[in-house]
């Protein structure tokens, strides 16, 4: 393949220098899809339940698209297009998208597990910004994270001239969702300590959170608003994760989301996803899709432990997920924009050791191993480019 040339500049936007850089790397799903929140909103009048802004139909086809079909506004509205086809934004089950709905439009809580990579994060958005217009009310679960990230915090300079008050009183992000009727989104719960994640017990059982500095006052107590929700997410075979009680366990409904099954599926996703990280960082996407081709069919191979062709592969500890995909893809396009010279393919092997290598030294053997199974088997059936990966095998060392 040859070299990719430099990309042309970027327009600029209207009534900006044309050097100007973007306002934010990166939008809310909220803001991002608007036009079709606004549109779904319009076109599906149907029963919701209380404080949601779609119904539980017009969220799952957020999420997973109109099927390439163009949908009608009933009756035209100003500001709005009259049709509209909306794309799926998450690969996955549309069986377990309706789950999730019919999981958060029964206030249950909604609990997403996985190995890392599998979108879950993203899923999280999705519902929260179609459900209640906001995915912005989310805790970082660490295991620094204290109680006050799922209960409230005070403001102490309010709180050493005025003694606790309404006016003292931080709310969480949790408390600021059962305030609104909004939904409350945990990353990585499992990463918190048990006591810190059973400050959530209560109020997902009670509906409501008791503030005992505040006692006798109207606000000692705050009830959950209608539309209140919670969104949590856990990579369970991590190191670092903490078991979760079985009283917070019941208060969920647990929902695992798989890897990619289908091949072409992931190819399309890596593509569009890395396309557009290197269109943030200011150049076109100029990697071949017979590239992506092979990395993607490299990393269903040592994720699953087994060649499309039926060989076995030693899978390394290391997650071989998606989203890394995605990361060496954009990787490989931001060079192939700014540092060309050579074949994009030639980066491949180099970045895949940078993947393996992350959780576990020993995993640098294993993927020796694959370059001298499946790579040097491809490469003998007359395949250029497995030839070319085979090749290359000395820059693994």
């Amino acid at each position: 393949m040859p070299p990719t040339s430099p990309p042309a500049p970027a327009p600029a936007t209207p009534g900006e220098p044309a050097d100007a850089p973007p306002a934010r790397q990166t939008l809310p799903a909220e803001e991002r899809y608007a036009a079709e929140l606004s549109f779904l909103a319009a076109h599906d009048d149907g029963p919701r339940p209380p404080g949601w802004r779609l119904t539980p139909r017009a969220v799952v086809t957020f999420v997973c698209g109109s099927g390439g079909a163009a949908l009608r506004l009933p009756r035209p509205q100003e500001g709005l297009p009259e049709r509209l086809e909306i794309p799926a934004k998450f690969v996955g089950e549309r069986a377990l998208v309706e789950r999730c709905v019919v999981t958060l439009a029964g206030e249950r809580g909604l609990l997403l597990v996985g190995e890392p990579g599998t979108a879950k994060s993203m899923l999280s958005e999705l519902l929260a910004a179609a459900v209640c217009g906001s995915s912005a009310l989310t805790v970082q679960g660490t295991a620094g994270t204290t109680e006050d990230a799922f209960r409230y915090g005070w403001n102490y300079a309010l709180l050493l001239a005025q003694g606790p008050g309404p006016l003292a009183l931080v709310d969480s992000p949790v408390l600021s969702a059962m305030r609104t009727g909004r939904v409350a989104r945990v990353e990585e719960i499992t990463r918190c300590l048990p006591e810190v994640q059973d400050a959530l017990v209560s109020i997902l059982s009670d509906r409501r959170l008791s503030v005992p500095e505040l006692a006798g006052t109207d606000d000692a107590q705050v009830a959950a608003a209608p539309g209140f929700a919670v969104i949590a997410t856990a990579n369970l075979r991590d190191r670092g994760v903490s078991e979760m009680s079985a009283a917070l366990k019941r208060r969920f409904n647990f929902e695992t989301v798989h890897p990619i099954a289908d091949a072409d599926a992931e190819t399309a996703l890596v593509r569009a996803q890395a396309g557009a990280a290197v269109r943030r960082a200011g150049a076109s996407f100029g990697v071949d899709d017979s590239v992506l081709d092979v990395l993607v069919t490299v990393f269903r191979d040592l994720r699953s432990g087994r060649s499309a062709e039926g060989w076995d592969v030693e899978r390394p500890g290391t997650v071989m997920s998606t989203a890394e995909a995605v990361q060496v893809a954009a990787s490989l396009g931001v060079a192939a924009a700014y540092l060309p010279g050579g074949d994009v393919l030639d980066l491949v092997p180099g970045h895949l050791l940078g993947v393996v290598r992350k959780d576990d030294a020993s995993d640098h053997a294993r993927l020796l191993g694959y370059w001298d199974g499946p790579v040097r088997r491809r490469a003998e059936e007359g395949s250029a480019l497995w030839r070319r990966l085979w090749e290359l095998r000395e820059s693994l060392r």
